[in-house]
Parts: C-alpha cells; sequence; structure tokens
C-alpha cells in the first residue's frame, strides 16, 4: 500500500478551506477558481484515502481526520511562508528598540522576536518588558522605537493588533474558586486592580480575600498554577492545567482590552517596519480567535491610568 503523499500546495489549499469554511471564499483568497481549489482538497482527500470535511448546505466542516490534520497543516504552510520571507527580504540593519508587555513575555512574542533577531544578523535588537504606563513613557522619551500596549480605556490611540479580554483563571487541579473566603491575586498599587478585578468580585457579591501580592503577570500566573489563588490574566495566556471562569459559575470577564502597536513619533527605519510586520503576524492567531460563548465585548465604563501589564 503506498504511502501518503502531502505536497505543500494541497496543504496550502486545505488550510484556506479550513479557515474559510467554503471552497468558494477559500478561492477567492488563494487567488484561483472554484473548480481549482475542488481539485486540490479531492487529490488531498484521495492520497489519504479518506475525507476531511463534510459538505454542509453552506459551505463545508472539518471530519474528525480534518480536525486531526488541521495543526500539521498549520506549520507547514506557516514554515513554508517563513522561509519564503529570509530567502526574499532583504538584511535588516541597525537598533530596533521594542517594548512588550509581561503578558506575552513568555508566550505570544519571545519566538517570533527572536526570529527576527536570528533573520538579520545586522540588527541589534533590545526589548523593554514593562508595564504599558512605562512602554508609554519610555515612547515620549525616545528610549523605545516602537510597543506593544494593553489599552483598557479605549482612548489610546495606534494600530489595533487584537481584543484580549482579562478572564478570571483557576487551577483545574487545586479548584480555589470554590473556597469561601475566594483567594485572589491582586497587583499590587494598581487602581486597574481595585476599578475593574476587585470591583468585579464586589458587585458579584463574592466573599474574597488577597491571598497574593505581585507587581508583573507572570506572578499571577504562578498563583493559580500553584493553587494560591485564582488570577486575572488575559484569555490568551492561561497557563496549562488551568481554566477560565464562566458567566455561570458567577466570573464574567473582568475587561476587553485593546492591544495596539505603538510608534515612536519621531520616526522610522526599515528595521522598525520590520519589527512591527512581525509583532502584527504574531498577534494574528489571537486577532482572529473566539472564545466559546463569548462573541460579545465587554466595554469599560471608564478609562483608568493603571495598565493592568
Amino acid at each position: 500500500m503506498p504511502h501518503p503523499h502531502l505536497e505543500s500546495d494541497l496543504m496550502r489549499g486545505f488550510l484556506a478551506v479550513a479557515e474559510a469554511g467554503s471552497v468558494t471564499l477559500a478561492a477567492a483568497r488563494l487567488g484561483r477558481t472554484q473548480s481549482a481549489v475542488s481539485l486540490l482538497i479531492r487529490r488531498l482527500e484521495d492520497n489519504l484515502g479518506q475525507p476531511l470535511f463534510q459538505r454542509l448546505a453552506r459551505g463545508v466542516s472539518l471530519t474528525a481526520r480534518g480536525e486531526q490534520l488541521l495543526p500539521y497543516a498549520q506549520r507547514v504552510v506557516a514554515l513554508l511562508d517563513e522561509a519564503t520571507l529570509a530567502l526574499r527580504e532583504k538584511p535588516l540593519t541597525g537598533p530596533v528598540r521594542v517594548g512588550i508587555p509581561d503578558e506575552y513575555s513568555g508566550t505570544i512574542l519571545p519566538r517570533a522576536l527572536a526570529a527576527f533577531d536570528e533573520r538579520h544578523e545586522g540588527l541589534q535588537v533590545s526589548v523593554l518588558c514593562d508595564h504599558s504606563e512605562k512602554q508609554l513613557e519610555a515612547l515620549e522619551e525616545d528610549r523605545l522605537d516602537i510597543a506593544v500596549i494593553h489599552d483598557t480605556s479605549y482612548f489610546q490611540e495606534g494600530e489595533l493588533l487584537a481584543i484580549d479580554p482579562t478572564v478570571w483563571v483557576t487551577s483545574m487541579t487545586h479548584m480555589q474558586h470554590l473556597r469561601s473566603p475566594l483567594p485572589v491575586s491582586v497587583y499590587i498599587e494598581s487602581s486597574w486592580c481595585r476599578e475593574f478585578a476587585e470591583a468585579a468580585l464586589n458587585h458579584q457579591g463574592l466573599r474574597w480575600r488577597r491571598a497574593w501580592y505581585c507587581d508583573v503577570a507572570s506572578g499571577m500566573r504562578n498563583a493559580v498554577t500553584n493553587g494560591m489563588a485564582i488570577s486575572p490574566l488575559s484569555r490568551s495566556t492561561i497557563p496549562v492545567g488551568c481554566r477560565e471562569l464562566t458567566v455561570e459559575e458567577g466570573f464574567p470577564a473582568i475587561d476587553s482590552a485593546r492591544v495596539l502597536l505603538r510608534r515612536n513619533p519621531r520616526g522610522g527605519s526599515a528595521a522598525i517596519e520590520g519589527m512591527a510586520a512581525v509583532l502584527r503576524e504574531a498577534f494574528r492567531p489571537l486577532a482572529m480567535a473566539r472564545a466559546p460563548g463569548t462573541e460579545e465585548k465587554i466595554a469599560p465604563e471608564r478609562s483608568v491610568l493603571a495598565p493592568r501589564c
């Protein structure tokens, strides 16, 4: 029995249809005819010897085997795109000073920043990992070229990268959300924590206590994974072994912070634009994601000066 053969063109066509949920929309995205894309899917299914899509009245949905193939197709296409970009683009040189929130320093951004730094040997990338307030100060004082910030006020200007709500998170092992009074981790001297996170608990009429104090999001993650407290975390940064607490359990989302890209107003360079593209791409999956049953956006009621991170 011959082994299945997965060509890159077939994988790209499969991924486009899976993401679009429609052969017609996928064809438009790929710049090909609908019949050509249908042929790609048929060839791939023939190679694998089983259907990957269930045909619906409107569009298509993945079969169980299609769901299994999806993460592999995403990795293959991403790697091909990265290789193409690396070979086509001109090497960049010069310094790039970038600010990132602590929340994403261990999740979304490290791999993207490291890949950018390795691809351009002439670059000198330096990173400031700090609160959004500190990053805005650094941009104003010409100590940063570009920064990713959280905007809970919805008044900040900048390029929108994603919406990343803050939610209550509990450990699936320690189940601290079932205790009374409720042990909670809080930010030290944070007006956001008082006016949003703590206010949300009070609004729900919950008995709670401050069980963990810290000043960075990594400390919040440690509190919940170690079973010390529940923590307010960005939905995209929920640690392994933990889960979001739901509205039905009495824990609605705390805010719906915008993730913005801000630039130094004094000018830019090709290297800075390259970094902007890397940051934009790093947040693209988050911008496209939807949490189950949470389609609505929760707008904050007023501006806060202290960012959550």
